[in-house]
């Protein structure tokens, strides 16, 4: 399995921008794919940064490369 580095990369390559590490926990959520919790989260049950539309596709394309969906 790809680690966050490696998806922020490819998608800097291909895309043009960095996803946040919470956009790609976000979207492995939606994803279905296992995420474990954050420790440094506040609230274990809400998430502040969600990943936004517009960049969920480029980290579902990387995730579609790295063989994770």
């Amino acid at each position: 399995m790809a680690t966050y580095p490696d998806i922020q990369l490819y998608v800097m390559k291909k895309y043009g921008f960095v996803p946040m590490t919470c956009w790609i926990a976000h979207a492995k959520e939606l994803c279905g794919i296992p995420v474990r919790k954050a420790s440094n989260r506040i609230d274990p049950d809400k998430r502040i940064d969600s990943c936004p539309e517009s960049k969920l596709l480029a980290i579902r394309d990387a995730f579609k490369y790295f063989g994770m969906i």
